[in-house]
C-alpha cells in the first residue's frame, strides 16, 4: 500500500514540475549587466554555459542603437564572421530572440570587427524532457521466498510409534515379546535380539 501512494505522489510531481517548467518561459539579458558590447567582463560564450536555455525562452540583446546589431547566423557564417547573409538581423537596441527548437544557435555582432574580437555568441537549447509516465517507472519488487515443505525436499517426519499392546506390565512377568533393533554407532551396525519370556532375558 505504501509503495502505490509513494508512486502516485512521484509521478504527481514529475507531472507538475513539467508543466510548471513548460509553461514559464524566462528571458535572459544577454551579457547580463554588461549587456552586447565588445569587451564584456564574461564572455559570452561562458555566460551562456552558465545558463539552461530551453524552448520558448527569449535572449534580450540590450546595445546602443545605430553603433551596433545583432545576426542570427549559421555555423560556418559564426566561425567566420560572416556578416553578409545572416538568417536574421536585429537593429533596435533591445533585440528579442524566441527560441523555437531545441539545438544550437548563433549570434555574432553585425559589425565585422566586433565579430572578430568576441563579440558572438552559441547558444543550446535543451531538448524537451521525457514523459512524465516514462520518467515515473514503478520500482522494481523483489519476489518473496516459496515456501518448501520438507517432503519437497526428500525430508519426512518420523511415523509414530505404535500404541503398546495394553494388558500387560512388567511387574506381572508374563508375556512374551520379541524386538527386532537396528543401531548405527561409529559406522558399525549392531544387531540386538531381546526376548523376554516369564521375567527372563537372553541376548
Amino acid at each position: 500500500m505504501e509503495s502505490k501512494l509513494f508512486l502516485m505522489i512521484s509521478c504527481f510531481v514529475v507531472v507538475f514540475m513539467v508543466t510548471l517548467s513548460s509553461s514559464e518561459a524566462r528571458s535572459f539579458n544577454v551579457g547580463d549587466n554588461d549587456g552586447w558590447v565588445v569587451n564584456p567582463r564574461e564572455s559570452f560564450n561562458h555566460w551562456a554555459e552558465r545558463n539552461r536555455f530551453q524552448i520558448h525562452d527569449t535572449a534580450v540583446f540590450k546595445y546602443r542603437k545605430g553603433s551596433d546589431s545583432v545576426l542570427v547566423v549559421t555555423e560556418d557564417s559564426y566561425d567566420s564572421c560572416n556578416v553578409t547573409d545572416p538568417l536574421q538581423r536585429f537593429t533596435d537596441g533591445n533585440s528579442k530572440f524566441t527560441f523555437g527548437r531545441s539545438g544550437p544557435f548563433f549570434f555574432i555582432s553585425g559589425d565585422v570587427e566586433h565579430c572578430g574580437r568576441g563579440q558572438k555568441l552559441i547558444v543550446v537549447v535543451l531538448s524537451p524532457r521525457q514523459k512524465a509516465a516514462a520518467a515515473a517507472t514503478p520500482p522494481a519488487t523483489t519476489p518473496s521466498p516459496m515456501a518448501v515443505s520438507p517432503a519437497a525436499v526428500g525430508w519426512a517426519s518420523p511415523a509414530p510409534s505404535p500404541a503398546p499392546a495394553g494388558g500387560s506390565s512388567a511387574a506381572a512377568g508374563f508375556g512374551s515379546s520379541v524386538g527386532l533393533v537396528f543401531g548405527l554407532t561409529g559406522g558399525a551396525v549392531s544387531l540386538v535380539l531381546a526376548t523376554s519370556f516369564f521375567g527372563f532375558a537372553l541376548v
